[in-house]
Parts: C-alpha cells; structure tokens; sequence
C-alpha cells in the first residue's frame, strides 16, 4: 500500500494537517508536488511568485531529505498528473490541505470525484485559514460582506486553535519514476531583475519562524501605531510565508497567544486582527467567486473607466511625478513587496485619480509581488476601487500628498527610493512642484528632466472621479 500527500500552498512541515495524517498511516509515503506552467486562468502563478516558488519548492526538498524522503516533482495539469501517478504509482490514500479559489475548487472536485470512483480514499484538510469560509456565517448561513461583524463572530469562535508540531518521522519514499529538477520548471526570471528579492528575502520555513519571532519581541509592542508608517520596519513581512504556506495562520496566533492573553497587548491584537482579514477575503472570494474579475458592487460594472496605456505604464515604472506613488510601485520592483499602507495609496491615485480600471493594477500586482494572493489581491484591489466588500465610503479618494506626509513624516521612504529627490528639503519632498524655482535648483532636481511633472493634477482629478462616483449613487 502507498500513500501520497500533494503539496501545494503549504509548503512546510511544521502544523501542516495533510502531511502529518499521512505521516501517521505509516505507509510508503510519495510527498508530490505538480507545477502547472499553465494555470487554468489568467491567474497562473506570476513572475515574482515563480521566483518565491523556486525557493520554496528547494527549502522543502531539504527538510524532508533530513527525514530521508525527498519531494518528487511533476509538471503539467495538476488533474492529469495527479490521476496518472497515483494509476503508475498504486497510491491508496491522498491526503492535501484544501484550498478556496475558483478554479482551484473545480479542480480539487474534480479530483476527488475521479479517485473516489477508482476505490482510491482522499482526506483533505484546513491548512491555511484561522477557519474555513462556512465555519464562520451569519445566522442564517449567508455569508459576511462587512468585515467587523465578521471578526466578531471569528472571536466568539476564538482565535487560538493548537498548532501541530512536525512529524516525528516521514515514512519511506518507495522508487518511482523520476521526475524533473527544480531548476527544470523554469522559474526563476529570464531577465537579472530579482538581485533585490535576494537580498530582502530568506524563503524558507526557518526564516518565517524566525521573522514572527522578531516580531513578537520587537515591532508588536508598536504595532497598532506604527504598522501605517513604511519609513520604519513596523510590520511582520510575514505575508509571502503566509501565501505559499511556510507557516501557518494556526502558529501565528499561537505564538502570540499565552495564559495571560495576547502577547503584545493592543498590538498584538491589532496584528492578530490582521490575519482574520486574510481569513475574510477567502471567505469573500469563496462565497463571490467572480469577484476575481468582477465587482462585487454591480453598479461599477458600468463604471466609465479610462483607457491611457502611458499612465500606467508610467504608473507601473513608478514614474507618475507623485513621490509616495513613485517609491511604494519602486519598492514593489525591487523586493517583490510593498507596505500596505502604500499599496493602499498607489491602487487609490490608479482607480481615481488615473480612473484607470482597478484589473490593471490586480494584475500588475499579481505578476510583481511575491505575496501574490487571489482573495487578498482582488480584495485589496476592490476595496481600493471602490467597488469591494466593506468599501464604505466608495468614494473615498487617498491624498497622496496629504498621505505621505502623515505616514513619512520624515521622508526616509522616499528618498530611498526616490532618490532623485533626495536633496529635496522634507516642506516639498511630497509635492516638489510647488517648492518654488530656487528651492528646486538647489536640491538639483528640475521637473521634467532628473524627475518627472505629475502626470496628473490631483485636485482636477479628485473632482472627476467625484463626478463619476455622483453617477453611481443614482442607480
């Protein structure tokens, strides 16, 4: 007899249901994983997620070749695959963590329904939320669309729920057929643009514990009052460790939970209360799956959205001649990640200041960042657009100005990464267009030529989106 435990966005040992079920058959154990250049949508795994991927799928390979296993690698349709090596391979159990998108839930489905009637016994398990999307509705089933009644109801649950340990022993690999090497899937990028993923990120299991660890003994106590400010390292950065599974939700709370309550006091709260939004916007994206690419508010459907492919390009680059736009979208090329708070600010000036459609952003998103998550992303994206779930009011429209100034009161974010204006006394560093000429001359910077004009007036452009906005309120 074999068993088989498909790895997918779990990529761990440590509290990791499916693989510890497995483990505990003591049966001949294949741990598989099936990449699927492909995809089975437009969401096929992005170019920054690749390169997470590689790290990832190498770190894994390693723990379990200390247990003497090893992690067999396939490529091609995870349904093909997957029914092809448990048929070549005479596996009589599977055992993987569930997941929630779309697609995915088709597959998994699917999968089951093919291997069910083959004799061939599938458990599946929850891997990666606090609680799964039907654990935690309203009273009559429906789901939430708001997030405070929603966290409320996941407290009266309560928040810490045991993390396993990793499994003692991993039982034997039996000989099969050899599959291809990480480096074979292809997924590290094609063009020398990862150098600063390298130096920001160690992707392995180890570096999240050891990142929440920090944490827990440093930022937390601020967390609450500093975790808006992208000048300083007030958050956990745990957010790609989260995605592809390194650590667990499960071992985050019980980390920062004790006899005593939460570890950290009001930040630690707050911070907990941070994981049960990612809980929320799978709970959203299972519950509106077409909120992928789809609003959520039907009224944004007719949205007069505009069409200029240099603004975003410009956008993209950061090269928009607004500076807290410029440095979060540049820090997002360099390391694969950006402070919430500016990924807040970048997607408002996209969706209403450029009126730019907020897909473009989802999508550049999706294709850049090493957190790169489905329900996260089109969350965001939505709630930033104005047409998501708990986006109230719709209208609001972030000043980028008034938002640097506020949350890089000192202006060490931008001039790291802007550093164009770097000589740019802090009066003006948010809005060098209206230093007056002289200022600009002595900081060097002349608009146009060392940095560029704003590509769009924001007050002019605040307007327009009001007026768009003043349509939806009359359907």
């Amino acid at each position: 007899m074999r068993v088989l435990v498909w790895f997918r966005n779990d990529l761990r040992l440590k509290d990791n249901p499916a693989l510890l079920a497995a483990c505990a058959t003591g049966i001949d154990l294949i741990p598989l994983y099936i990449y699927d250049p492909k995809g089975t949508t437009e969401w096929a795994i992005g170019s920054a997620s690749r390169w997470w991927l590689h790290h990832s799928l190498s770190e894994l390979r390693q723990s379990l070749k200390t247990f003497g296993s090893d992690l067999v690698l396939r490529s091609g349709s995870e349904f093909d695959i997957l029914t092809q090596v448990i048929e070549q391979e005479s596996v009589d159990y599977v055992f993987w963590n569930r997941r929630y998108s779309p697609d995915d839930i088709v597959i998994d489905t699917a999968i089951k329904r093919v291997l069910k009637s083959r004799g061939v016994k599938v458990q599946t398990f929850n891997g990666s939320l606090l609680y799964e999307p039907w654990e935690v509705v309203r009273a009559g089933g429906e789901p939430y669309k708001v997030f405070t009644p929603f966290w409320n109801a996941l407290q009266k649950q309560g928040l810490y729920r045991m993390p396993e340990a990793a499994p003692e022993g991993i039982p034997h690999l039996p000989k099969i057929q050899a599959g291809p090497e990480i480096a074979d899937l292809d997924l590290l990028p094609k063009i020398p643009w990862d150098q600063g993923f390298c130096e920001e990120w160690e992707v392995s299991e180890r570096a999240a514990e050891s990142r929440l660890r920090t944490f827990k003994h440093g930022a937390i106590m601020g967390y609450q009052q500093m975790r808006d400010r992208p000048d300083i390292e007030g958050t956990s950065k745990l957010s790609p460790y989260l995605h592809f599974g390194q650590i667990s939700p499960r071992q985050i709370v019980g980390e920062l939970l004790d006899t005593t309550g939460i570890i950290g006091g009001a930040g630690g709260l707050a911070f907990v209360r941070e994981i049960a939004w990612r809980d929320f916007a799978h709970h959203l994206l299972y519950y509106f799956p077409d909120t992928q690419d789809q609003p959520l508010d039907k009224r944004f459907v007719r949205f007069p959205w505009s069409q200029d492919d240099e603004a975003l390009k410009r956008w993209q680059r950061g090269m928009t001649g607004v500076p807290i736009v410029d440095a979060g979208m540049r820090e997002l090329w360099h390391t694969g990640w950006m402070h919430n708070r500016v990924r807040m600010i970048v997607a408002s000036f996209l969706t209403k200041n450029l009126q730019l459609h907020w897909l473009h952003g989802s999508r550049w998103f999706w294709d850049t960042l090493v957190d790169a998550d489905l329900a996260s992303n089109s969350f965001g994206w939505q709630w930033s657009a104005g047409c998501g779930a708990d986006a109230a009011p719709f209208f609001r429209i972030f000043n980028p100005v008034l938002q640097g100034k506020k949350f890089d009161p000192n202006g060490d974010y931008v001039r790291l990464w802007v550093p164009e204006l770097s000589r740019m006394p802090l009066a003006y560093l948010h809005e060098p267009w209206a230093a007056p000429l002289t200022v600009k001359q002595t900081a060097g910077v002349v608009l146009g030529e060392q940095y560029p004009e704003p590509i769009v007036d924001l007050k002019e452009s605040r307007r327009v989106a009001l007026e768009g906005f003043a349509t939806l309120k009359e359907i």
